[in-house]
């Protein structure tokens, strides 16, 4: 524990930088599902969309999740009494629901993958705005902490 309270303004700061490049992808990708669903299925473009869609997943967002959750968890670890704050449990659980939209994001892009996307592009516009929303309430949970 020793070590992690030494270095964990350093653990924060990779924290933050995960946090910055899962979002920026978990914003750019509904955008890319949105232009996805008004291509014709099989098309040139269809295909260029399922090589951007799966290069930003998968080399950027993915990765980016799992050291946001491993650096968080570091903190966590280091200051368990965080758990007790109310702030801390209310951000944990939009957290979750990040990412359970992540996990969304993930099953759309496999539909896209294989031509069976249903939904409209209007759909995705919509679902685009979900994480942007989470994000602003957990920031403003973090960073003034109300409760």
């Amino acid at each position: 524990m020793d070590f992690l309270a030494d270095y964990y303004v350093w653990i924060k700061a990779l924290h933050i930088i995960s946090v910055i490049f899962w979002i920026a992808g978990m914003a750019y990708l509904p955008r890319l599902f949105v232009y996805h669903a008004e291509a014709a299925p099989g098309s040139e473009t269809s295909e260029l969309f399922k090589v951007m869609e799966r290069r930003l997943l998968r080399g950027i967002i993915n990765p980016s999740m799992i050291a946001a959750f491993l650096f968080g968890g570091l903190m966590l670890a280091a200051n368990p009494a965080l758990f007790s704050d109310h702030w801390m449990q209310v951000k944990l659980v939009l957290v979750l629901g990040l990412g359970g939209i992540h996990g969304a994001f993930s099953r759309w892009r496999k539909d896209f993958e294989k031509d069976e996307n249903r939904r409209p592009a209007r759909f995705y516009r919509i679902v685009n705005e979900v994480p942007l929303v989470l994000v602003i309430i957990i920031v403003l949970l973090a960073v003034p902490k109300p409760f």
